[in-house]
C-alpha cells in the first residue's frame, strides 16, 4: 500500500505497449462502491471473495497488461497464471515518507485507512514482506529512485 503502483503502471504503459489495469479499480465498478466501503458494509470475507473473482477475470481475459494490485491479493492461487508477479520493495518508512511528502497527501491518506493507526499497518507489513517475496517472479527495489527509473529497470527485469 502506498508504494506507489499505480503510478509507476502508468509510466510503464508510457515506456511500453502494455495496458494497466488496477484490480481495486475492478472491484470498485463491479460493486459500485469504494474499497474501503465494502469492508466496512460486508467485511474482509467478502472482498476477499471479490479478489478471487477478479484474479480469475484477469486470468482468463487479460494480456499484455500491468495488473496492480491490493495488498491482500498475492494470496490468490492462481496468482502465476496471471503472469509475471513483481514485487515493489520498499521500506515501511520510505513509503511513509513518500505519502506525507506528496501534494495531495491528505486524499492518500484518506484512501488508507489502514495508516490512520500506524503500528498495526507496520506489523501487517512486516508480517507480509517474505509472502510477497516468495510470491514474486522479479523483485524490483524501489526506495529512493524516480518512477522513470522504476520503469526501466522493471523492463529491463522483464527482458531477461
Amino acid at each position: 500500500m502506498g508504494v506507489g503502483k499505480g503510478t509507476i503502471a502508468r509510466e510503464l504503459v508510457k515506456n511500453s505497449e502494455y495496458f494497466a489495469v488496477d484490480t481495486d479499480d475492478i472491484i470498485e465498478s463491479l460493486e459500485n462502491k469504494k474499497i474501503k466501503n465494502i469492508f466496512e458494509q460486508e467485511g474482509e470475507p467478502y472482498f476477499r471473495g471479490l479478489e478471487k473473482k477478479c484474479a480469475l477475470w484477469c486470468e482468463h481475459n487479460l494480456t499484455n497488461t500491468i495488473i496492480s494490485t491490493g495488498g491482500g491479493f498475492y494470496k490468490q492461487e492462481n496468482l502465476n497464471s496471471i503472469g509475471t508477479v513483481i514485487y515493489l520493495e520498499s521500506t515501511f518508512d520510505a513509503i511513509l515518507e513518500g505519502i506525507y511528502n506528496s501534494p495531495n497527501a491528505k486524499k492518500k491518506l484518506k484512501k488508507r485507512p489502514l495508516l490512520k493507526d500506524l503500528e498495526s499497518a507496520k506489523k501487517l507489513f512486516d508480517q507480509r514482506i517474505e509472502e510477497y517475496k516468495s510470491v514474486a517472479d522479479i523483485v524490483i527495489n524501489i526506495e529512493h529512485i524516480d518512477t522513470a527509473t522504476a520503469s526501466q529497470n522493471i523492463l529491463k527485469s522483464l527482458a531477461e
